[in-house]
């Protein structure tokens, strides 16, 4: 029987996907089913939603998005609602934290559900992989490959389905084994775009380019990937700013950043340290422009790739 509300407490965001659509299977096939998001909801209309009768008579699901916002504007009128909660809607809280000492914690488990969403501890992590992929990709992934999996994309659950999922569809023989991981070619792909970065951190912008051309000849679709990428490469570097400030090292960085293997977290790190907050500007700018040139037809694609690979190596090569 449904519950009147759910807490899905976690920083993954495909694991709380997962843990919705199994609430979803509690309730009828014609839920009527409403999403917000929990900067900008709110509590009246969100009440309003859940006091009301579904059109259908199928029940009311209101989703609130990024609800720790939400939370913080509204705990106490929350925490009075789940003392009489409604009989005719449930409310499902997004939510990445919510501390076990907090009433508001208490509060949501009388009357509901909390469900934790944190990925499994490194050291689990390649059994969730072995045990995913027989469950859902009808697939046998040896604890080798398991590993290696894990290695590479850490605890990024969403990709992790996902690439088994592509895994699985290569495999004609029902199992996959380190073989098929390291021939995959996003991963190859992706092993490529940071051993070229990481040439850059190195001070080596002439065989970073190198490898860039060769990535080109090997696959014609980097060069419409590539700024996508980098972007994420970018917004990492940014992320890696305030850590760098606070001292931490090249491992908790990567680890927090997900960064894998862990033989490239300190060439990332060093990247952004010699980078720095102007150099990272710069190099967004750069990255906006490249872009909208390669959409509008203004030069070559991959030949704005390698300008924007040549200015960023200058601005780590600085004393």
């Amino acid at each position: 029987m449904p519950k009147s509300v759910y807490a899905l407490v976690g920083a993954d965001s495909f694991l709380q996907m997962e843990k919705l659509a199994e609430i979803l299977r509690e309730f009828p096939e014609d839920v009527q089913r409403i999403d917000a998001d929990g900067e900008r909801a709110e509590l009246a209309e969100v009440l309003d939603e859940l006091r009301s009768f579904a059109m259908f008579g199928g029940g009311k699901l209101v989703v609130i998005r990024n609800a720790d916002a939400f939370l913080t504007r509204f705990r106490e009128q929350l925490e009075k609602y789940l003392e009489h909660p409604s009989s005719s809607g449930s409310l499902v809280l997004r939510l990445a934290s919510l501390p076990k000492n907090q009433r508001i914690y208490r509060s949501i488990a009388k009357v509901g559900q909390v469900e934790a969403c944190d990925p499994p501890k490194a050291i689990e992590l390649p059994r969730w992989i072995v045990a995913r992929a027989k469950a859902m990709h009808q697939v046998v992934v040896t604890p080798d490959a398991a590993r290696i999996l894990a290695d590479l994309i850490g605890d990024d659950m969403g990709r992790l389905d996902s690439e088994l999922g592509k895994l699985a569809l290569q495999s004609d023989k029902g199992r996959i084994d380190v073989a098929d991981v390291e021939q995959g070619v996003a991963f190859q792909r992706e092993q490529e775009m940071w051993d070229m970065t990481n040439e850059i951190a190195g001070g080596r912008t002439d065989e970073a380019v190198r490898r860039w051309r060769q990535l080109v000849q090997m696959d014609s679709s980097a060069e419409f990937r590539a700024v996508t990428w980098l972007g994420m490469w970018l917004e990492k570097v940014a992320q890696a700013m305030p850590m760098i400030r606070k001292g931490l090292n090249a491992a908790s960085i990567g680890s927090t950043l997900r960064i894998w293997p862990r033989d490239l977290q300190e060439p990332f790190v060093q990247t952004a340290r010699k980078l720095g907050e102007t150099g990272l500007a710069r190099a967004l700018d750069l990255l906006v422009e490249v872009d909208h040139q390669s959409k509008t037809g203004v030069g070559d694609a991959a030949q704005n790739v390698e300008r924007f690979l040549l200015t960023v190596g200058q601005e780590v090569g600085k004393p």
